[in-house]
């Protein structure tokens, strides 16, 4: 990819003072007549451009696992906006929209190395959060249908609702068992009525790995439910704040070999993890390959397109094999003129949430097309080397201690590192406004967190501009100055 294609901002952030100009300028009150369309343009270009961040534009935005927009998914945005579809029902002769959403969509399994013909229920949704709520709506729907057959009875929430498919099901709670799990997973729950509580850490040793199964708790929970629960396994590939995956190959074997046994649902989270399938099979890439290596034995997975695709927000994936299904969930019952002719793409609007859908999957048709699978491995791996360029400085930082401890316990290994680098400072007074003095340098950013109790920091590595030499030079540039201010400030 040509990460010249475009100038980039020397600044992530605006400046106070242009955030404190742009909202003296924002109309807050309805004109009574409008300021004309050339008015209005100067206006966002004048007053609202300056103030926004570069959290796409910039190499250096690293919060959030911000992707940015390639030049072809920019283009391709455009024509999105320039066109307008609303990708709701297949319509063949009429549109190609969903037939472009449908070939991107097995380019994305044909990427990631997953076989569409298993993968049967494929859409493009807002973003990994709505696609865990798929996931756990599908799931729910499965699991209870699961539960009612084998007690020789019939139940689905899709008809009956959930409280009623439960009771006839002879299911009393439903719960989700999991490592430490992105925050938009309890959403989802609470969304789907399952609620906050139904999520259930699962964590080997307990907060001191968070990111991995405790594989004989699960099985103990398992056992002991009994006919009377209902579970969905969600798998945290890989987790939001470490970026370590909690599933090897071998255990996410016993995880679909446990589903199976149960009656559960085996769902992935992987956000960002999924496009480390893609990866050249090496010793580099081995512990990444593992953790992702056999997510085709999940019912579902959750992916963002807006970060390592990097196509414009917002876009999300969800892949399921179960498309009846979802069909039962989301179909719109007693609507005719949603009716789409027989054939084999099914209409959006009855497999996914909006009946109202931008195009989304044109950027990413446009994306894949233009780079191919060399072009998305490529950027990929220069983003990894950035990640452990980073690591490794931190891990023989005086000022800075590479997290998780087992780095400082263990030892650095930098094949365990994909593009998520958590840290903190050494001395506590310094780490307590870490974050701050880091962000208001404005030459990079980076996200705040906690772990294990204590605040921290996180670099997160998705932006298809990113260059090891150039940001590295300027991330140290950073790190070493307000490691240096910090001293100076003490002596």
């Amino acid at each position: 990819m040509d990460k010249g294609a475009a100038a980039a901002p020397e600044h992530v952030l605006p400046s106070p003072s242009q955030i404190t100009q742009s909202l003296n300028n924002l109309h807050k009150q309805l004109p009574p007549r409008g300021l004309g369309f050339e008015a209005a343009k100067q206006h966002l270009k004048q007053d609202m451009a300056p103030a926004l961040n570069a959290n796409s534009q910039s190499s250096r935005y690293y919060g959030f696992v911000t992707g940015g927009a390639t030049p072809a998914a920019i283009f391709a945005d455009n024509m999105v906006t320039e066109y307008d579809q609303n990708v709701q029902v297949h319509l063949p002769e009429e549109t190609i929209a969903t037939d472009v959403e449908a070939a991107a969509l097995d380019m994305v399994c044909e990427l990631v190395r997953l076989d569409p013909t298993v993968w049967k229920h494929r859409t493009f949704t807002t973003g990994a959060t709505a696609s865990n709520i798929l996931g756990l709506a599908c799931a729910r729907e499965h699991i209870i249908k699961t539960a009612a057959a084998r007690r020789g009875v019939t139940a689905d929430v899709s008809s009956q609702g959930l409280f009623a498919a439960m009771r006839a099901a002879g299911i009393h709670n439903i719960r989700i068992l999991t490592t430490t799990p992105h925050s938009s997973l309890k959403k989802a729950a609470s969304i789907l009525g399952l609620g906050h509580d139904s999520v259930n850490t699962m964590c080997e040793h307990g907060v001191n790995n968070p990111y991995t199964f405790d594989m004989a708790q699960l099985e103990e929970a398992l056992q002991t439910g009994g006919r009377n629960i209902a579970t969905i396994i969600s798998v945290s590939c890989s987790e939001v704040n470490s970026g370590l995956f909690a599933t090897d190959a071998n255990l996410m074997l016993r995880l679909r070999t446990l589903a199976t046994r149960h009656g559960a649902w085996l769902h992935v989270d992987a956000a960002f993890g999924l496009l480390a399938r893609i990866l050249p099979s090496n010793a580099e890439y081995e512990y990444l390959k593992d953790g992702a290596g056999e997510l085709h034995l999940a019912d579902s997975i959750a992916a963002d397109a807006h970060k390592l695709f990097n196509v414009p927000y917002d876009c999300g994936i969800f892949l399921s094999k179960h498309l009846d299904t979802a069909t039962a969930v989301f179909q719109n019952p007693g609507a005719p003129y949603l009716n789409a002719p027989d054939g084999t793409v099914p209409s959006p609007l009855n497999i996914g949430i909006e009946n109202s859908r931008r195009f989304r999957a044109l950027p990413v048709y446009a994306n894949l097309v233009a780079y191919g699978r060399d072009g998305f491995v490529e950027m990929l791996e220069r983003q990894i080397e950035l990640a452990r360029e980073i690591a490794a400085y931190i891990d023989a930082s005086d000022a800075y201690r590479l997290l998780p401890s087992k780095y400082h316990e263990e030892g650095y290994n930098e094949q365990t590192i994909f593009i998520i680098v958590l840290f903190k400072a050494v001395n506590s007074d310094l780490n307590a406004e870490l974050k701050q003095k880091i962000n208001a340098t404005r030459k990079i950013y980076v996200s705040g967190t906690t772990w294990q109790g204590e605040s921290a920091c996180r670099f997160a590595i998705s932006n298809w501009r990113s260059s090891v030499q150039q940001d590295f030079e300027v991330i140290k540039e950073v790190l070493d100055g307000v490691a240096a201010s910090s001293v100076n400030r003490i002596a």
